[in-house]
């Protein structure tokens, strides 16, 4: 297996063999080839045959191409580059073919990986068969002007081996071509779904081990899922629905109970990126969003009894800005709390276009509620904590990287180079160049963060590559681990597999401990969506949010799973529900799935502020908060007297403006790591 590592400065000869710029393929098979390592000028980008397909990006703009035949004389690890200091501050792009003239296979390419200059340079590095003849061809898609570029020979420095698990495949034959892992009768194992315009063909994962098929006939659906596909049970029924994203509009197929569905679709026309199933409002009951690549987003609000109903962002009647570019450019959204006050946000992932349409967006939400619980306002303020990057990117995968009680975000790059960035309080700072990423130069549009060796430390699916983290932002990349596709536990064996095509990856596993929590909502959505998961052991503590829609196109696992490695006991699991309920469950098993329901557990109180006094009491506009420890950082929340949740903030002082509630009687909580104290006090 290929490993993509660090490219290092390899002491050679630099050789000048006597092969020209060629115009086209047919002139580069009739001069001489290049045989060996060597530097090589391209005197202009200006041949008339251009690449026949672009290993790398796409070929908007390209006009033509310049032509190189290479023939290693051995089997060898070769490196093309454009990556040198005289091409400083150059832009180009690079495809490497096999096979032969009118019929050549792309092997391997790049656009951005280099660092030298505006960091627009090319390094393309795979292993070459001895005798073979291969292509290397530039485009003029950024730059049509001269430049050098470098060959190297050589095997790769030493890496680890073998990958932390191994994954074997099998066939499993499916209908459709749209695919989600996702538990569908309810008996909380994920099931393995595929999609056609008029049937829903489900694999049921059986607990002894295999599947039983059954296929469901639906109306011909008026809009597939082509573009993405989410699943979450929006009617609270007990039973998965399905939201089909397309090209053209949006259709829900909403789940009977029975193993047959019912279709509902708009009339609107929507230009589907990433769907989410999610609570937008807090009001209990799972809400869709639907990234629009055209024009500004779209989000369907549940009225509460199973209607959803369609807003646009710019439209008059639009509760929230959820993303409003006139031209769209929305990719890749994911609904995570980033700053750990305890309601989710929304990164967007973008791309095309000029810079203000592809610059990332996070979408933060404030944290405060009318009094019939709907969210006041969501603020877009990438730029204010070091996420508003114009990358070209689809999707991003959000974990805790590093163990440290936060989620940082890899940023994966549909072209050009990946980011990883860590989360320092609520901003992130660039930790890329330290970190290992940048050793996968293989770029595309699907990135999901699971655990998959279990060891305790996120790993990240990148492109059917896994980057496995050693939880301190590092990572080690194995390439060509699986498919893209979807995620889940295919087995019941505690082990995230992966299922593309008709391809079950299997993770064989490891020794090492995991749980495995399935989340049900009572006063929030049923499926937990949007809740915060943390585990808690003599080791740290892991966090995990439960979200349906991650990556671009796939719907993986409603349920949570975290490794423990050699950890042989839980001491708690706590649950922040969206609702604001706290659960804290006290030495759980391990090694088995646990089903934890809304409001089960009692609260553990936290006897570090038990001495909390409140005054005024009743208050107007600020209540001040008084302990012999400071409250600062802690969570406030304020149920009202039916147990909605009507504010909640993080706190920055020890007092907290109630000027936004109406008179009334209410209820303070105060939060930390899962303990909590609470007073009752009277708005004015």
């Amino acid at each position: 297996m290929k490993k993509i590592l660090l490219l290092v400065t390899l002491f050679s000869t630099l050789l000048n063999y006597s092969q020209t710029n060629s115009d086209t393929c047919a002139e580069a098979d009739a001069d001489t080839p290049i045989t060996g390592p060597g530097l090589y000028t391209v005197d202009a980008i200006n041949g008339s045959e251009m690449p026949p397909e672009f290993c790398v990006g796409n070929g908007n703009n390209v006009t033509a191409g310049e032509w190189y035949r290479y023939i290693p004389s051995e089997d060898t690890y070769m490196t093309v580059t454009t990556e040198l200091s005289q091409n400083s501050g150059g832009d180009t792009r690079v495809h490497i073919y096999s096979g032969n003239c009118g019929a050549l296979v792309c092997e391997g390419g790049d656009d951005d990986s280099g660092d030298i200059g505006n960091g627009y340079l090319s390094i393309a590095s795979l292993d070459v068969v001895g005798g073979q003849t291969y292509y290397i061809v530039f485009d003029d898609k950024w730059n049509a002007n001269g430049f050098d570029f470098e060959i190297y020979e050589g095997d790769p420095p030493p890496g680890p081996d073998p990958a932390p698990v191994t994954f074997t495949t099998s066939n499993i034959s499916v209908t459709g071509s749209s695919r989600a892992v996702v538990d569908m009768n309810g008996d909380y194992l994920d099931d393995i779904v595929s999609i056609t315009a008029t049937n829903v063909n489900i694999h049921l994962q059986n607990g002894s081990g295999g599947f039983t098929e059954t296929n469901i006939t639906t109306s011909n659906a008026d809009f597939t899922p082509g573009w993405s596909l989410a699943a979450g049970d929006y009617n609270a029924d007990g039973f998965t629905d399905l939201l089909y994203g397309s090209g053209s509009g949006v259709t829900f197929m909403r789940s009977n109970g029975d193993f047959t569905f019912t279709e509902f679709s708009g009339t609107e026309y929507v230009f589907s990126q990433r769907s989410n199933f999610v609570d937008i409002n807090n009001d209990g009951h799972l809400d869709a969003f639907v990234c629009h690549d055209v024009d500004p987003n779209v989000y369907y609000i549940n009225d509460g009894n199973g209607n959803l109903n369609y807003y646009q962002t710019t439209g008059s009647d639009a509760p929230y800005n959820l993303g409003d570019y006139n031209s769209g450019g929305n990719y890749g959204s994911i609904w995570i709390d980033y700053d750990n006050d305890r309601d989710l946000d929304m990164f967007i992932a973008k791309c095309g276009g000029e810079e203000a349409r592809r610059t990332n967006q996070m979408h933060t939400n404030n944290g405060k509620y009318e009094t019939d619980n709907t969210i006041i306002s969501y603020t877009e303020n990438a730029a204010e904590i070091g996420l508003a990057d114009p990358m070209q990117t689809w999707s991003s995968a959000w974990g805790d990287f590093d163990n440290d009680g936060d989620m940082d975000v890899f940023v994966g790059a549909s072209s050009g180079s990946h980011k990883l960035m860590r989360n320092n309080n609520g901003v992130f700072e660039n930790v890329t160049a330290s970190s290992g990423v940048n050793t996968l130069t293989a770029t595309g549009i699907e990135n999901a963060t699971y655990d998959f060796d279990n060891d305790g430390n996120l790993d990240i699916a990148s492109n059917g590559n896994i980057l496995f983290g050693s939880g301190d932002m590092t990572f080690t990349v194995y390439t060509n681990q699986l498919s893209n596709g979807s995620f889940g536990d295919l087995d019941n064996d505690g082990f995230i597999d992966a299922f593309n095509g008709s391809t079950f990856y299997r993770n064989e596993g490891n020794d090492n401990n995991w749980i495995k929590i399935t989340t049900v909502g009572t006063d929030s959505n049923i499926n937990g969506i949007g809740a915060r998961v943390e585990v808690h052991t003599a080791s740290g503590v892991r966090i995990r949010d439960v979200r349906s829609g991650e990556g671009f196109r796939f719907m993986s696992s409603l349920n949570t799973h975290v490794g423990l490695g050699t950890e042989d006991t839980i001491d708690n699991i706590i649950v922040y529900w969206p609702s604001g309920i706290i659960d804290n469950i006290q030495n759980p098993p391990i090694n088995e799935g646990v089903v934890i329901i809304e409001g089960e557990s009692l609260s553990v109180e936290d006897y570090e502020v038990s001495d909390l006094v409140i005054y005024p009491n009743p208050a107007k506009e600020v209540i001040n908060l008084e302990s012999q420890v400071s409250v600062t950082g802690r969570i406030a929340t304020v149920f009202d007297i039916n147990g909605k949740r009507v504010l909640n903030v993080k706190l920055e002082t020890n007092s907290l403006n109630v000027s936004t509630l109406n008179s009334g009687f209410y209820v303070l909580r105060i939060e930390n790591e899962g303990r909590v104290v609470t007073r009752k006090f009277i708005k004015e």
